[in-house]
């Protein structure tokens, strides 16, 4: 089961019980990302798509290393 405050609170009990509470919607920040990190504390972050240099895949991997530093960022302060 997934923690009660990433889950939706369509309900006024499931609010009461914390679903929903403190969740960051990367639409709503500054920078269009929370840096949310849902995974459990002991579980090693994988790397599962190496973007190449070729087309868009450049932008991709841009992309990839701005959100690692804002995620980096958020951690650290």
């Amino acid at each position: 089961m997934p923690p009660a405050h990433i889950l939706n609170a369509p309900t006024r009990l499931m609010k009461n019980l914390g679903y929903g509470e403190d969740y960051q919607y990367d639409p709503d920040t500054t920078d269009g990302f929370s840096g949310a990190d849902y995974f459990p504390d002991d579980m090693d972050h994988e790397t599962y798509y190496q973007p190449t240099r070729n087309g868009y895949e450049a932008q991709t991997s841009e992309r990839l290393r701005h959100w690692a530093a804002l995620r980096a960022r958020r951690r650290s302060g």
